[in-house]
């Protein structure tokens, strides 16, 4: 009966160490749940902002970074201080980059969009501008209604502007509150650091952030990583003339 015992306390033991190791690995990004293979998705990429602080360009080039969302603007006034560093580096070493704004629910959309417009330029080659919906960090939602009204305004105005159609990032739970029986002619980037998406509609996603704890040489942060679901000329077509 001891000796039971005492194997049932090891056992205990040793599964709260695994347990402990484990979350460890997660949270230092050293283990993650998602591993989307290059065979499957072979255009991978990343999305930073001034949290990752200064980025070697080329070190990610090696690694076969072929695109970058770079954040550009925040509400009617935020501009990220790391942006126009982050284009011109990572155009420069020939990875693709398209810029994002994080939408906030308390300014209007025309607003937002004048602050992007000042200052993202209309680049060749570029990915579409992107609108990132979340409810995390942000003001206070508003209605279904005032939400899609004021998207809907923003991505009107950045659409005339850049002749693409804009990109909408979203969390699943924004998705399922707000998107998916609106914009359907926006492709979607979906956040889901879980598991592939699986959206309740028919509709499908293009771009997937699978993982927000990465790890890359040439960044010393952590650093959101990113698939596109499509061929090279699917992608060649998102990308401004």
């Amino acid at each position: 009966m001891f000796t039971q015992g005492r194997k049932i306390i090891w056992l205990l033991l040793a599964l709260t160490l695994f347990a402990g190791l484990t979350r460890i690995a997660f949270y230092e990004g050293w283990l993650r749940f998602n591993y989307p293979s290059r065979q499957t998705f072979p255009i991978q990429g990343i999305d930073v902002s001034h949290h990752q602080q200064a980025i070697d360009w080329a070190q990610l080039k090696k690694q076969n970074i072929q695109f970058a969302f770079i954040k550009a603007t925040e509400g009617e006034s935020f501009k990220d201080s790391a942006f126009d560093a982050n284009w011109r580096n990572a155009r420069k070493q020939g990875i693709i980059t398209g810029a994002y704004h994080f939408f906030t629910f308390c300014k209007s959309g025309i607003a937002q969009a004048g602050n992007f417009i000042a200052t993202v330029p209309v680049s060749p080659h570029a990915l579409p501008p992107v609108l990132d919906l979340e409810y995390g960090g942000n003001c206070m939602p508003q209605s279904h209604q005032q939400i899609v009204a004021e998207v809907r305004a923003m991505t009107a105005m950045l659409e005339t502007v850049y002749q693409q159609k804009v990109i909408l990032y979203a969390t699943r739970e924004f998705y399922d509150d707000h998107l998916q029986n609106e914009f359907s002619d926006n492709p979607l980037w979906i956040r889901d650091i879980w598991r592939q998406p699986r959206l309740e509609s028919s509709r499908q996603w293009v771009f997937w952030q699978f993982a927000n704890r990465g790890r890359l040489a040439g960044i010393d942060a952590f650093v959101d990583l990113n698939v596109f679901q499509g061929s090279d000329k699917q992608f060649t077509a998102l990308l401004h003339p």
